[in-house]
């Protein structure tokens, strides 16, 4: 189990996961609160949103040690060396109308001249590693809609479940963006995963 306490960055070939920090999201917004990244996530957030959002994701990390974390691309001989791609990581579920709250969810943001070049697969996996080692989850739950065939896409290539036993309605947005679908993988599936892919 993880240390709330401990400051949280994880490394992958590409990329670097790590906490937010004051400031943060006044760049987040500017690459990530678009019409196309938002399309499938209420649209595009006025300031008050973007607020919230930041309310939501810091105070996850210091209450939990997790959140959806921070991603930023690894000096790459000067092509956007560093530059934040949008963020990928758990969070515990919170919707007032989901069916499992207090559960582990991934999810990931990415802005749109990231899209394509798997760095949204790059980021969840190591976040999944995370989550069932570092931080213990037994299950980890994803959502989308329907429609966000990039989104649910990403989640099988993953190795995700599909789980409409667990589907629900989000009263907090209008159709067709309530209609929430879910997605799962517990711990003994991802150990299985990784014991086949370094055989």
């Amino acid at each position: 189990m993880a240390d709330p306490a401990e400051p949280f960055r994880l490394e992958t070939d590409r990329l670097v996961l790590r906490e937010w920090a004051p400031g943060d999201i006044d760049r987040f917004a500017q690459v990530t609160n678009t019409p196309s990244v938002m399309r499938w996530l209420g649209g595009v957030m006025d300031a008050d949103k973007v607020g919230a959002l930041e309310s939501r994701v810091m105070g996850f990390q210091a209450g939990y040690g997790h959140t959806f974390w921070i991603v930023e691309r690894k000096a790459d001989g000067g092509n956007l060396a560093g530059e934040m791609l949008g963020f990928c990581g758990l969070k515990k579920i919170d919707a007032p109308d989901a069916s499992f709250p207090g559960e582990f969810e991934i999810g990931w943001r990415l802005r749109e001249d990231a899209w394509g070049q798997g760095y949204a697969k790059e980021a969840a996996l190591a976040s999944l590693d995370a989550g069932f080692g570092r931080f213990g989850a037994p299950v980890i739950y994803a959502i989308t809609v329907i429609e966000n065939t990039a989104s649910w896409g990403l989640m099988q290539r993953l190795g995700m479940t599909r789980r409409e036993d667990l589907d629900y309605v989000d009263s907090r947005f209008d159709p067709p963006l309530c209609d929430t679908i879910v997605y799962a993988m517990g711990c003994d599936i991802w150990l299985t995963k990784c014991s086949a892919d370094s055989a």
